[in-house]
């Protein structure tokens, strides 16, 4: 089913497994947007579910068209409001790199991101399954080598060359999509 299906079904039914699916579908993305604003992997998991937990009752009040651009949206917001909420908490010193931009906030891009996505999690599939598990273990969750030859129980230069051989894979992909 599409997302639009699936948050049809919701609204329609209240059955909990259509968002569950719409979770499966977006959940890498929701916590890499919250990795890169809040800088912390705990923090960045607590997060994610605390978005998927407003989807419950969200997506009954409110219309939603696209809803992989709005979840990006949605969840960079909350991230931003945590940062903001811990502000008198403690001092941080914050890079250009944590603030927006006009040209990311301008939502003329936002289907370019999106479209990028799309082919990004595509090339995604055409990796073989141990270049994919190390891939998105490496970038994605952001694990050193060494916690990926844990994890997967390859040896660290095995990791290594998937890693490698991986990304040049997927560069490859995009290039042809592009």
């Amino acid at each position: 089913m599409s997302d639009s299906e699936l948050i049809s079904h919701y609204r329609q039914t209240g059955d909990l497994t259509h968002l569950a699916e719409l979770f499966l579908r977006y959940h890498t993305l929701v916590y890499g947007v919250c990795v890169k604003y809040l800088k912390d992997r705990e923090e960045a998991r607590d997060a994610t579910m605390q978005v998927f937990e407003k989807l419950v009752g969200t997506l009954l009040d409110h219309t939603v068209e696209n809803f992989k651009s709005w979840v990006y949206v949605t969840t960079r917001n909350h991230c931003l409001m945590q940062i903001r909420a811990r502000k008198g908490k403690f001092m941080e010193e914050f890079s250009s790199e944590h603030m927006e931009n006009q040209f990311r906030m301008h939502p003329e891009e936002e289907p370019l991101l999106e479209e990028n996505l799309t082919k990004l999690e595509k090339c995604l599939d055409t990796l073989i399954a141990e270049q994919k598990q190390c891939v998105q273990l490496f970038f994605i969750q952001e694990k050193c080598y060494k916690e990926v030859a844990i994890i997967t129980g390859y040896e660290l230069k095995s990791v290594k060359s998937y890693i490698q051989n991986g990304k040049r894979n997927l560069k490859q992909c995009m290039e042809r999509h592009d």
